[in-house]
C-alpha cells in the first residue's frame, strides 16, 4: 500500500513540477526588429529565413543609418546557397554565415546606440564604425568605403570560422574550402582595388582584350556591395571551379583571377 502511495505522489509531483521552457524561436522579423538574435539562433534559421532577416535589417533599422542596401552582395550569396541546398543549420557553412549576419545585426544595434554588447563578435564593432562613418558621410571615396566594408565582414567571417571549427568541431569539405578561398579573394579585392586594377591591366589581354579598356567600370560593378547579381553569379562560378581538384589542392591569386574574371566580365558586358 505504501509503495502505491509513493507512485501516486510521484505522479502528482510530476504534474505540478515546472516544465523546462523550450527555446524561443524568433522569426526573421522579430530578429530584425530587436537586433538581439545570436549566431546560434541565426544558425537555426533556414537560408530563406536568413535572406528575409537580412533584407528586413536593411529596410528597417539600417535604413536609418543610410544603409538600406549595403549588404545586397550577401543577399546574392544567400540566394546561391538556397538554390544549391547549402548552408543548412548546423553545418560549417551555416555557422560561418550565422556569424557574418550576427556581426551585421549587432553592428547596426551598436551604431544606433541600442546596446554596447557585440556578442563577442569582433565584426560587430567594425560594422558599427563603418555604419557610423557612412551615416556621417565620410565614406564617399570608393576605396575607403570598400576597405571599411571588407574589414568588417572579414572580422565576422574569421570569427565564424573559429566558432565552426573550434567550438563546434566542424571542418569544411575540400570543395567548401576552395569555395571559401573565392570569397576571401572577393574581400581581398575590396581592400586592394588598385592592385586588382593593375592585375587586370597586366593579364587582361590574356582574359579578354576589351577588359583592359573597361576594367574600371567592371571592377566597380563586381565589387559593388549594393548589387546582388555579381555575388550570386560569382558564387555559381566559384562553386563550379571549387569542385575541380587543383594541383597541390590550392589556388594562387592569378589562378583565381583567371578562373573568376572571364565569365563575370561577360555577365558585366551583357548588363551594361
Amino acid at each position: 500500500m505504501r509503495s502505491a502511495w509513493v507512485v501516486v505522489l510521484a505522479l502528482v509531483a510530476g504534474l505540478v513540477a515546472p516544465v523546462p521552457a523550450m527555446a524561443v524561436v524568433r522569426s526573421p522579423g522579430e530578429c530584425a526588429t530587436s537586433l538581439e538574435c545570436t549566431a546560434a539562433e541565426i544558425d537555426r534559421m533556414t537560408v530563406a529565413q536568413r535572406l528575409e532577416f537580412l533584407r528586413l535589417v536593411q529596410s528597417g533599422p539600417a535604413a536609418g543609418l543610410g544603409a538600406p542596401d549595403r549588404w545586397r552582395n550577401i543577399e546574392g550569396v544567400l540566394a546561391f546557397f538556397h538554390d544549391h541546398g547549402l548552408g543548412t543549420p548546423g553545418t560549417w557553412i551555416s555557422h560561418v554565415d550565422a556569424a557574418i549576419l550576427e556581426g551585421i545585426e549587432r553592428g547596426v544595434a551598436l551604431a544606433l546606440g541600442r546596446s554596447t554588447d557585440g556578442y563577442g563578435n569582433p565584426g560587430s564593432a567594425r560594422w558599427a564604425a563603418y555604419l557610423s562613418r557612412l551615416h556621417r558621410g565620410e565614406l564617399t571615396v570608393r576605396n575607403e568605403h570598400d576597405r571599411a566594408w571588407s574589414e568588417a565582414e572579414q572580422a565576422s567571417t574569421e570569427h565564424g570560422v573559429a566558432m565552426a571549427e573550434q567550438l563546434h568541431g566542424l571542418r569544411p569539405t575540400a570543395v567548401e574550402r576552395r569555395f571559401f578561398l573565392f570569397s576571401e579573394f572577393y574581400r581581398w579585392s575590396l581592400r586592394n582595388r588598385p592592385v586588382v586594377l593593375d592585375l587586370l591591366l597586366i593579364y587582361g589581354a590574356l582574359l579578354n582584350p576589351v577588359l583592359i579598356l573597361r576594367r574600371v567600370p567592371f571592377v566597380d560593378w563586381l565589387t559593388d556591395v549594393r548589387e546582388s547579381t555579381p555575388s550570386r553569379k560569382g558564387s555559381e562560378m566559384a562553386y563550379a571551379y571549387a569542385q575541380l581538384d587543383p594541383v597541390n589542392g590550392a589556388f594562387s591569386t592569378v589562378d583565381l583571377l583567371f578562373a573568376y574574371i572571364p565569365e563575370l566580365f561577360e555577365e558585366f558586358q551583357a548588363t551594361r
